[in-house]
């Protein structure tokens, strides 16, 4: 309690006025399963001593492995200049733009950023980002509920179910119906979609590549949609719109994704960047910052935040969400890395990671009891079928130093042998063909 600036002789007079005879037995109502324990801190050391201690704990990590896992998390090179660029004590300090006369620095990038997410999706307007791609798929969800005043949402089977996890949580207490329609290996099960469409329904929400890695054009479902007068949604993996149709080409109203893939290192679970795009006419039903740009009294260019969807600068009635920051320097690193490769380099780049892709599932052809899944054409990340548990084979390969994919059978139900591979830019030949023959020799 030495934190607390009240004296012993203080903490006596209070606890003796609620009728206690000590601090300990002001908590007693709390269940003992519930306190934490009394913490076993290790005895003082150096600076030396704690960076060499932390080091061998580090140790233990598997940083070796060779990675093939995905999910809508990937292992991309990051240039050394987005480091370079973002690390500036002017950027990693800055926090809240609200004062354009202090913060143009700051709002510009916002700006620049928002206007690549809309090149990239094809998109009228962006936000200046959210959490995650879990989050942005909440909040374009909320978005379509509030736009057309409906509260069905229907989510297709190849959506990513840490997104849906994500979806249901966030909206647990909330009057929000969902239709989850059932899970393929390929592309969207139109019919099925087209069957639970209802005059209730606000959305569809769609993801492309979807979860299993494969490529759909969903243009014939967004027309289906729009002419009842409902919004679709789709999650899309930014690094594949360089090659894919985009939602604006297709007609989507609202695009959301994950933009760890833009310049932004791996991480257990973040910090992330959700990215969110729409339509003018959904402008005023987004979440969060929007920067802008204008001219100043003297006629100078400048950037403003333009619209704010939060409580605090709009009547509380009308507000979207609450919303208080956004991954700023998530967002910078995204803006960095996208304009170091700018066009051709992004298009470069899914290419070869759909040609390594496609590599790797020529060679596991070649081994004995595995099938590859082929039903759809895929991006860079695909689906195989083995003989046995892939959780199994999978423990196997990481202690071996290969990281093999994600077991499918944690997500769904009767698919414990089936295991997702991803591969990108970063996984060379001769790792694919390690995989592939460790995968036999433990087959």
């Amino acid at each position: 309690m030495s934190f607390i600036s009240n004296t012993a002789e203080q903490q006596a007079e209070m606890l003796k006025a609620c009728g206690l005879s000590s601090m300990e037995e002001l908590f007693d109502v709390i269940p003992d399963k519930l306190k934490a324990k009394p913490l076993e801190l290790p005895d003082p050391m150096s600076e030396l001593e704690v960076y060499s201690y932390i080091k061998e704990i580090a140790g233990k990590n598997y940083s070796h492995l060779t990675c093939f896992l995905g999910g809508g998390f990937y292992e991309h090179f990051i240039p050394a200049a987005v480091d370079a660029a973002t690390m500036r004590s002017e950027f990693y300090t800055a926090y809240t733009p609200y004062q354009p006369e202090v913060s143009q620095g700051t709002l510009q990038a916002i700006y620049e950023y928002q206007s690549q997410i809309c090149r990239l999706t094809g998109m009228e307007t962006s936000n200046a980002s959210v959490y995650d791609g879990g989050t942005a798929l909440y909040e374009a969800c909320q978005m379509a509920l509030n736009a057309t005043g409906r509260e069905r949402i229907i989510v297709d089977g190849g959506v990513n179910p840490v997104y849906c996890k994500m979806l249901y949580s966030y909206t647990a207490n909330l009057d929000i119906k969902f239709t989850k329609v059932a899970v393929t290996h390929g592309q969207s099960d139109r019919i099925n979609i087209k069957e639970a469409l209802c005059d209730n329904t606000a959305a569809v929400v769609l993801q492309n590549p979807n979860f299993f890695g494969v490529v759909d054009d969903h243009s014939d479902i967004v027309e289906e949609c729009h002419k009842r007068g409902i919004l679709v949604i789709q999650s899309v993996y930014p690094v594949a719109m360089a090659m894919l149709k985009t939602p604006g080409e297709i007609g989507v109203d609202i695009a959301t994704g994950e933009g760890q893939s833009l310049g932004i290192p791996l991480g257990f679970g973040g910090p992330y960047l959700g990215f969110l795009a729409t339509n003018r006419k959904l402008v005023r039903k987004m979440p969060g910052r929007i920067a802008g740009r204008t001219v100043d009294k003297n006629g100078k260019e400048c950037f403003v935040l333009t619209l704010q969807a939060r409580e605090q600068h709009i009547r509380r009635g009308k507000a979207i969400s609450n919303i208080c920051t956004n991954e700023a320097l998530c967002a910078l690193r995204a803006h960095v890395y996208m304009s170091l490769l700018g066009k051709e380099g992004l298009r470069n780049l899914a290419e070869i990671c759909h040609a390594k892709a496609e590599f790797a599932k020529e060679r596991f052809k070649q081994i004995p009891g595995v099938r590859v899944m082929e039903s759809s054409p895929t991006f860079n990340e695909f689906t195989v079928e083995l003989p046995k548990n892939a959780g199994d084979v999978a423990g196997e390969l990481v202690e071996r130093g290969i990281a093999p994919g994600l077991p499918l059978g944690r997500y769904y139900e009767g698919m414990d042998n089936y295991l997702l591979v991803a591969v990108t830019e970063m996984r060379t030949k001769y790792e694919i063909c390690t995989l592939a023959e460790n995968l036999e020799s433990v087959l």
